[in-house]
């Protein structure tokens, strides 16, 4: 900023005045932070995007009076000389704390009403409120960090980006609809009567046609919009995504280029956290399911489950031994415990499984170099050393087990390691651990229709290619698709693509699609490839996310700075919202709403 006293509103910012620059005079501009009365003086901190500083008046004249009136957050400008506070009145939290404004004239730009939410202080706030008033709750400091910090991420992410020689490239919001596995949100065209435009819901044919056109290396920051429910870590109606596309790339090629940008990005902007050295582990979705119980396993937790069938199958425990038996599809799940080897643990664990719905945890814990509790009873001693020598567990150690048929219970198994790992202070709260998921089935069976069905992404390359989908079993092969996973938290999901139509034929015939089914549905990307295309593959990871965990939120709409509520609602503009009768005439479209909720105004 250019420090001229001759500016109408500032000659410096809120954040960079400094003892050194004391006898100056400096006029500053902002709003109205907070006030302290002090009966003879009247201390003002007035705050701006940069940061605060304290303002000082004696208890005299219209200046006072004026500030005494201005209510919280109205804006002013103050003109005055800068002095040096006193020793015991510094505020060593601030870097203006050294210093403070004397005012000698005041304007006051703007009053404010009374606030519907404060801004000073850390107050707790209905999120209703908030968003209806995010432009308040956008000046609170928490708020207002995360989105600064969400601009330098973005910022930081495109400059990586461009020096690996990616060239970032827009690409259409209204196009067509996209089988992306969420609905659509449609746009009517007033000039084509009955057709509607779609939002994309990500640029995944865009970017491949971009590929096929010859442009080895691209990138945007994407927005994407999919009229899904919201969660904690996803917006609902529209969320951003770095969208990136290489030519003549394997899956290693993606990962080398997507690691650098993700560790230089987290280790910029994680302050004390870290992120382990060396390549992101690359762990196949099978063993993921198994060890974690999860396809977004979150590695700061060190437990990995184990299989326990074959201790329980034939033993005395009579329910899983039963459950195996009949069952082949039946597996039983050991989570060891590290350190929870009490009874008091194990039954809070217990009562915790059954608050989740389930029948309860069974358990055995090791004390005096024997397990304890029934179900060692049951299975008997050799078979609890069996499983103890395998989970190297010891006194003071606990395992927990889980039985079913693994697609039925791994989910829960999931949330009982978390548990675990939490409770048990296992967790390393100050890294990053990412790791890729690979080799993803291709498809997977629906029990209810007897067919097979995609299971990740249609659109990926098998691996083996037409040689495995013409000899392998459908749920035997696997494709080159990948997820980047960060925290428990799925970053983006990305794959080597299949380019060769006769290949895409093939493996749309499989989960029961006609040759002319694909080309009606996805003719305009195998037109494309009819022409030349190049092998390639890309990723996506989500820009929302990533600052969501650099910022240590846990939920999204705290990195974004105008969310949705969880209904899809804009409460600040009001959105969605209803329509003129005659926009609907000019669209060409018609209401047919339910009575009780159709109010179309004239």
């Amino acid at each position: 900023m250019v420090n001229s006293y001759n500016h109408p509103f500032r000659s410096h910012n809120c954040g960079e005045l400094r003892i050194d620059q004391t006898g100056n005079k400096v006029r500053l501009s902002g709003w109205i932070h907070r006030k302290r009365d002090h009966g003879n003086l009247l201390f003002i901190d007035i705050r701006d995007h940069y940061g605060i500083t304290q303002l000082v008046i004696e208890n005299n004249g219209k200046i006072f009076e004026a500030l005494e009136k201005a209510r919280p957050e109205s804006v002013i400008t103050a003109t005055g000389s800068l002095e040096k506070r006193s020793p015991e009145t510094v505020n060593k939290d601030i870097p203006t704390g050294e210093v403070e404004l004397r005012i000698e004239h005041l304007n006051i730009e703007s009053h404010s009403q009374e606030l519907p939410l404060q801004v000073f202080g850390d107050g707790d706030f209905p999120e209703d409120i908030r968003l209806k008033y995010r432009f308040i709750d956008l000046r609170r400091e928490g708020v207002h960090r995360n989105i600064v910090l969400r601009s330098k991420v973005i910022t930081s992410i495109r400059q990586r980006m461009i020096n690996q020689g990616f060239m970032e490239i827009q690409t259409p919001i209204l196009t067509a609809t996209s089988p992306e596995g969420a609905r659509d949100y449609l746009v009517p065209s007033r000039i084509h009567p009955g057709k509607f435009y779609a939002l994309p819901q990500a640029p995944q044919i865009f970017k491949q046609m971009l590929m096929v056109s010859g442009f080895d290396k691209y990138f945007q920051i994407a927005p994407c919009f999919r009229d899904e429910d919201a969660r904690a870590d996803r917006s609902p109606g529209e969320f951003y995504q770095l969208d990136l596309e290489m030519s003549f790339v394997t899956q290693e090629d993606v990962f080398n280029a997507v690691e650098p940008v993700l560790r230089g990005v987290f280790d910029e902007f994680s302050g004390d956290r870290m992120v382990p050295e060396g390549p992101f582990p690359r762990i196949p979705y099978n063993e993921a399911i198994k060890l974690y119980g999860s396809d977004k396993p979150d590695l700061r937790n060190p437990i990995k489950m184990a299989s326990a069938t074959q201790v329980f199958a034939g033993s005395g425990f009579k329910i899983f031994a039963g459950m195996i038996e009949k069952d082949p599809k039946v597996e039983v799940w050991a989570i060891p415990a590290p350190g929870g080897g009490s009874r008091a643990f194990c039954d809070r664990m217990n009562a915790w499984a059954q608050e989740q719905g389930q029948p309860g945890l069974g358990y055995i814990y090791f004390r005096d170099g024997e397990g304890v509790g029934p179900l060692s009873k049951n299975i008997g001693i050799e078979r609890t050393d069996l499983i103890r020598t395998e989970l190297a567990l010891g006194d003071g150690d606990a395992i927990f087990f889980v039985a079913g048929v693994p697609k039925t219970f791994s989910s829960f198994a999931a949330q009982a390691r978390m548990k675990i790992g939490e409770d048990l202070e296992l967790v390393n709260k100050n890294e990053f651990q990412f790791c890729w998921i690979v080799d993803y089935p291709m498809y997977e069976m629906n029990e209810d229709s007897g067919r097979y069905e995609f299971s990740h992404n249609p659109f990926s390359m098998p691996q083996g290619e037409m040689e495995a989908l013409d000899n392998d079993k459908p749920e035997n092969i696997l494709a080159y698709q990948y997820d980047i996973v960060c925290n428990g938290v799925e970053l983006s999901s990305g794959a080597i693509r299949n380019h060769r139509p006769e290949i895409m034929f093939k493996a749309f015939e499989i989960a029961g699609y006609s040759k002319s089914d694909v080309e009606e549905q996805f003719g305009g990307l195998l037109n494309a490839f009819k022409y030349g295309a190049p092998p390639h593959g890309g990723s996506a990871p989500g820009i929302d996310r990533i600052v969501m965990l650099l910022a240590d939120e846990p939920n999204i709409r705290e990195v974004i700075a105008f969310p949705m509520n969880q209904q899809a609602e804009d409460l600040l503009m009001g959105a969605p919202m209803e329509i003129p009768k005659g926009r609907y005439k000019e669209l060409h479209i018609k209401s047919d709403l339910p009575k009780v909720v159709s109010k179309v105004f004239d």
